[in-house]
């Protein structure tokens, strides 16, 4: 015997409410939770510390932190803080 119309939908609403409920459920197990404190501590560190070897360099003419690197340690502090700005893509 065939079935009504009515009896047919409900069948397919019942099945998109359950593969809706299963793609909410999939998506909040991916989602990622928050970062550890440690992670946040050590991207603002990276970004000082950075900070702080370039003003060191500039302060000191040179002769600190490292007076065999020369104008390289412009480029040291910019690499360090640059990897405390990369980590801040993480930051939720």
């Amino acid at each position: 015997m065939p079935e009504s119309k009515s009896r047919r939908t409900g069948k397919n609403h019942v099945s998109a409410e359950r593969a809706e409920r299963r793609a909410a459920a999939r998506a909040a197990a991916q989602e990622p939770g928050p970062l550890p404190v440690w992670y946040k501590a050590i991207m603002f560190g990276l970004m000082i510390i950075g900070l702080l070897w370039i003003i060191v360099y500039y302060i000191t003419m040179g002769l600190a932190p490292l007076p065999q690197a020369g104008g390289w340690n412009i480029g040291i502090g910019f690499g360090i803080a640059v990897i405390g700005f990369v980590m801040t893509t993480r930051w939720r």
